[in-house]
């Protein structure tokens, strides 16, 4: 029994695309899935940081290829899904690419709004909707799971333009998992909270971050690793009856007294 729900987390095999996988958490998804088994299509505009961590995975034994992605760009997301096609149509989508643009709402610029909208938002789009596309037209089944982020269902100051986004992504996941339940597409949104990476660990580990940090009911920040167990459940057989669901992993942080 044990090892029959340990193998229905099984990768192998499948083929998954990640998108911004240059750094952060598409960089941890793109190893946690070739190490389970998965081929990697990574891609991201920083194609030469891309080729380096192909290389790390390919040393560690496992298959990953580089492809040059900006997701605001349809023609550009047709291009990449059409040099991915020579690999294979995707089994999984991790629509992980975004920014953030982050100052006070009144010294927001239309530029901000469009670059942070046009990334997160029109970009998950793009991206999902093509790779589904494609999916039907192979007659198979997958899964696309959407990054969002606890704050699409609750706000921060000085991110307003990267909130109203990924509320976005969390709507629009619901939008695309109605429309591709009968062609066997799964549909789910992922919505970390506060997790340390590079780009984040110094203010984090520093006085606004122990603030913050106050608010969260487990009192501390996620880890790349508290992410393992939730994207994998979603991208395998193991969660093949969930979709439309959005699944925040941040230590209660969204249930926080007001």
């Amino acid at each position: 029994m044990h090892n029959d729900v340990m193998n229905r987390f099984s990768l192998q095999g499948r083929l998954v695309l990640v998108t911004g996988a240059s750094s952060g958490l598409g960089t941890h998804f793109a190893q946690l899935l070739a190490a389970q088994g998965a081929k990697v299509a990574l891609a991201a505009r920083r194609t030469d940081k891309l080729q380096d961590i192909v290389e790390t995975i390919t040393a560690a034994g496992g298959q990953a290829r580089a492809f040059a992605l900006d997701v605001t760009d349809a023609v550009g997301v047709h291009a990449c899904l059409d040099a991915v096609d020579e690999w294979g149509v995707p089994d999984v989508l991790v629509n992980n690419a975004g920014v953030t643009v982050t100052r006070p709402l009144l010294e927001q610029t239309e530029a901000d709004y469009d670059q942070v909208l046009n990334t997160n938002l029109k970009g998950c789009w793009l991206v999902a909707t093509e790779t589904a596309r494609r999916m039907v037209a192979a007659k198979k089944g997958g899964a696309i799971i959407n990054v969002a982020s606890i704050l699409g269902e609750r706000v921060a100051g000085g991110v307003a333009p990267y909130a109203i986004s990924k509320a976005g992504v969390i709507q629009a996941t619901k939008a695309m998992a109605l429309e591709l339940a009968r062609h066997h597409i799964r549909v789910n949104a992922l919505l970390p909270g506060y997790v340390v990476t590079d780009l984040n660990r110094e203010f984090l580990g520093g006085e606004a971050g122990d603030k913050l940090r106050s608010r969260i009911p487990s009192r501390r920040f996620g880890e790349l690793s508290d992410l393992d167990g939730p994207l994998l459940l979603l991208a395998s057989d193991a969660g093949a009856a969930m979709s439309g669901a959005a699944i925040a992993v941040d230590g209660a942080h969204l249930v926080s007294s007001l």
